[in-house]
């Protein structure tokens, strides 16, 4: 049998599993929130940058375009300032407002940053260069001219980046419709104050890609986490490996342990058996004084039956005659203490009780039991061949006893000792075979059950008086019931006869056969 490993012989990785995963789980808990929260951080301000930095390149254009296509042509100007749409040709010309809308729009998408502008229409002047709208424009102003307060928005783009199109309307001032509707390069001539002349379009670029490596913490956070779990599912299995390991050295152990159990139930009592491995009585040698009833039996001349068998059959005989008995003991509640030779000796009142009368009548009933099975054993070995079969003798006495273990620390017997005990030997000794003699403290404690008589007075070692026995004659009360039967054996004739269990026919039939048979014995003596 292998032995189970002790907490000190199993690896350090394997004892500080636990931790381990415990550290691992507070770590998780923790940590996720805090990365997360240094992520967002951190893409906060570099939002906050990105947006500084391109409303300083889109300040920085509006600047250079009104310092050289405004202040630069007022101050170059030969004569008087005026504004046009075509104010690169006009000397002293600056542009108007949709001009400078669309010059700005022009040289803000000219970069490389993330907001794009642009100022489109569908009717624009004739001495522009035509703009082909796309279809997001084209449905942005018919949405525009039916609906000016509502914005219109688009998203586009890939799985690595995203595009945000929004378009507002350009509404008409009074000079704007002064201006459109009398400028010979105007394509419409009826411009009225709050029209929607066209839309501005800002297109704002997302590189998704870009902000990934942005959530450096949490990327940091769950790569630590995978090797964390791929590290816990490491020691996971190897703790699985350990765990069966170790349960199958605990199944081989309980197994055996139950092996174990099960022989040394052999070789004691089921009611010593049951107490020891349930942990209600330690194997130490102690004991203790109760009042007990005694049973002690012996088979008559038992020697003389072993010369006359061989031993296998004798062995055979003897077993089963010991096994139906130590079944009975047990079926009502005694304690099987030894078997010495072809004797028994059982008590009752240890180690379960059921006071004192009780355990006396439970007794009785056990012997008249072991009475009726032997004589059932009996034919049944007589008709395998066996032509002197078991009788025995009991004898029952109740009294105080010393009962416990008994020995030494290395070798103990569970048992009793104490004068009464040998008492109950002592009156299975003046028993006739078949024959059931109890002290009289037991017959009065059941003489309940049966019809007894005194015997002659006899002698017991120890006491200076001598001692009453009372043989059993018969049952009375609950146990009056039983059942009739008349048996004997001698050299040819085998009797059995039980009067309960015979019919009206066959009492008859028994009547005459009984008849015939005190016929022949008849004729035999004249």
């Amino acid at each position: 049998m292998t032995s189970t490993p002790q907490e000190s012989d199993r690896p350090w990785l394997d004892r500080m599993l636990g931790p381990l995963m415990s550290a691992a789980i507070a770590l998780g808990v923790l940590g996720l929130p805090v990365v997360t929260w240094l992520d967002l951080r951190a893409l906060s301000e570099k939002t906050l940058r990105e947006r500084a930095s391109e409303t300083g390149r889109i300040v920085d254009i509006m600047r250079s375009f009104y310092s050289s296509d405004v202040v630069g042509r007022i101050q170059h100007a030969e004569g008087k300032v005026t504004t046009s749409s075509n104010y690169k040709n006009i000397n002293g010309a600056v542009p108007i407002p949709a001009t400078l809308s669309m010059e700005l729009g022009n040289r803000i998408s000219e970069g490389d940053g993330a907001i794009n502008y642009r100022f489109v229409s569908d009717l624009p002047f004739k001495d522009r260069e035509p703009h082909v709208l796309d279809v997001f424009e084209q449905e942005a102003i018919k949405q525009l001219r039916a609906d000016p307060k509502t914005p219109v928005s688009e998203i586009s783009g890939s799985f690595f980046n995203r595009q945000l199109r929004v378009a507002s309307p350009v509404i008409m001032g009074q000079a704007c419709v002064d201006c459109h509707n009398s400028h010979p390069g105007s394509p419409k001539k009826d411009w009225k104050l709050g029209d929607v002349r066209g839309i501005q379009e800002i297109t704002v670029l997302q590189a998704i890609d870009a902000n990934v490596f942005s959530f450096k913490y949490l990327l940091s956070y769950i790569a630590l986490a995978a090797l964390s779990g791929a590290g816990l599912l490491w020691l996971q299995n190897r703790q699985s490996k350990l765990i069966s390991s170790i349960n199958a050295d605990l199944s081989e152990a309980n197994n055996f342990l139950a092996s174990v159990s099960i022989k040394i139930a052999k070789y004691i009592s089921p009611q010593i058996y049951k107490s020891i491995f349930s942990g209600q009585r330690d194997v130490t040698i102690a004991t203790e004084r109760k009042k007990l009833t005694i049973f002690f039996s012996d088979i008559k001349d038992f020697t003389a039956t072993a010369e006359r068998l061989q031993p296998e059959e004798l062995t055979a005989l003897l077993n089963e005659y010991l096994t139906n008995m130590a079944a009975i003991a047990l079926e009502h509640g005694g304690t099987v203490d030894k078997f010495i030779g072809d004797a028994i000796l059982v008590f009752f009142g240890d180690p379960e009780t059921k006071g004192v009368e009780e355990d006396a009548k439970s007794c009785l009933r056990m012997a008249l039991a072991m009475k009726d099975r032997l004589e059932h054993l009996n034919r049944i070995w007589r008709r395998r061949g066996i032509e002197h079969p078991f009788k025995t003798r009991m004898g029952l006495n109740t009294g105080y006893c010393n009962v416990g273990n008994f020995g030494s620390e290395d070798r103990m017997d569970y048992t009793i000792i104490g004068a009464e005990a040998n008492f109950a030997a002592r009156l299975q000794s003046v028993a006739q075979p078949g024959e059931i003699v109890m002290s009289y403290e037991t017959y009065e404690l059941t003489r309940s059950l049966v019809n007894a008589r005194s015997m002659p007075p006899i002698s017991m070692k120890g006491i200076s008086r001598k001692v009453v026995p009372y043989v059993v004659e018969g049952v009375v009360g609950e146990t009056a019931k039983r059942k009739e039967v008349v048996s004997g054996n001698v050299n040819g004739l085998d009797l059995f006869l039980d009067v309960a269990a015979l019919d009206d026919q066959s009492a008859k039939d028994a009547r005459l056969r009984l008849k015939a048979a005190l016929a022949a014995l008849d004729r035999r003596g004249k």
